[in-house]
């Protein structure tokens, strides 16, 4: 782990490395940026969208918060998407979980967890949607592996009920929702392969928010 100085050597060897392979690199990174997707994924410091999806600078637009959450009432979440779904006009918006997340474990401890209480109520909620299918697991690493899941869908649709994705998709036909764990054990990235005009058709029976 590099010290505080390093940090700084390690941009300027950065840096020369970029101008040595592509003297241009600086000058196109300082264009407008018109990124393909936008990545919600989990704060922990053990991945990264960049690296995981083989994605360089200007490619992805990225926000991350402890366990990948989508709420309504976080205005931080809310701003990113209608800033990359209505100005960027990104035609994929990912919301990337991962196993063995802090954020889903902290959220089955029947413990006081402070001022995270109310951010980790959502994975609460998420289990509570789905106790039954959970409950019937009876392997607790398995358990966990599946309510990760089951919190990406339900951000999912969290992201599906906004105004700014379905109206944009019923002008332009993007932006799709994506469901994504990342398996941190074997570094490889799964599609949930969730059905987003399925999901987008349901939603929009008690959510339609369109023009």
């Amino acid at each position: 782990m590099p010290t505080y100085e390093q940090v700084f050597e390690n941009n300027q060897v950065w840096l020369n490395e970029k101008k040595r392979t592509n003297k241009e690199f600086f000058e196109n990174l300082a264009k407008e940026q018109r990124p393909d997707y936008l990545y919600i994924g989990c704060s922990d410091s053990r991945v990264t969208a960049e690296d995981l999806m083989g994605a360089g600078p200007g490619e992805v637009f990225v926000h991350r918060n402890i366990a990948n959450l989508v709420n309504a009432t976080d205005l931080n979440v809310m701003s990113v998407i209608n800033y990359a779904v209505r100005y960027l006009g990104v035609k994929h918006v990912v919301v990337c979980g991962h196993y063995n997340c802090g954020g889903v474990k902290a959220a089955m401890q029947p413990v006081d967890m402070g001022i995270l209480n109310p951010w980790l109520r959502n994975i609460r909620d998420v289990y509570r949607l789905h106790k039954d299918e959970l409950n019937a697991i009876t392997d607790e690493g398995e358990r966990y592996d599946r309510l990760v899941e089951l919190n990406v869908q339900e951000q999912c649709i969290n992201v599906i009920k906004l105004a700014s994705v379905q109206q944009e998709y019923s002008k332009k036909g993007f932006p799709t929702v994506h469901g994504w764990v990342f398996d941190i054990k074997t570094g490889t990235l799964i599609d949930l392969k969730l059905d987003f005009n399925k999901l987008l058709k349901d939603i929009q029976e008690i959510y339609y928010l369109g023009e």
